[in-house]
Parts: C-alpha cells; sequence; structure tokens
C-alpha cells in the first residue's frame, strides 16, 4: 500500500471535492481517498502493482483541475 498527498488546484466548492474524490474512488488500486478544499489537497492510499501516480494526476486532470508538484 502506498500513500500520496497531491496538491490539487482549481477547485472552489464542496461540489469540487466531490468530483476529485469520484475519479480517485473509480481507480481500480484505490482504496481511500481524503479531498480537502481548504488546502487543495487529495490524500490516498492506493495498490501500486495495480495504479500509479500517472494515473491519479491523469484522473485529476481529466476531472479539471490540476495537479502542483
Amino acid at each position: 500500500m502506498t500513500d500520496i498527498t497531491l496538491t490539487v488546484t482549481g477547485m472552489s466548492c464542496g461540489g469540487c471535492v466531490n468530483s476529485v474524490q469520484n475519479v480517485l474512488k473509480a481507480l481500480p488500486g484505490v482504496q481511500t481517498v481524503e479531498v480537502t478544499l481548504s488546502p487543495g489537497q487529495a490524500r490516498v492510499s492506493y495498490d501500486d502493482s495495480r495504479v500509479d501516480r500517472a494515473a491519479l494526476v491523469a484522473a485529476i486532470v481529466g476531472a479539471g483541475f490540476g495537479v502542483s508538484d
């Protein structure tokens, strides 16, 4: 199990938080997701044999948000 915290940009409301949570939870191998509006972060626990950081970032970007390194 791998834990990561990603800085998510472009979230402005609770609906944004829910959108990010939903796209991340839909990925295979993702175990837990906690997204906070302020600061804009997504904490994710995932099975790195099934999903990687690039897939997490792609899901967030695909939902219309950004990820800052």
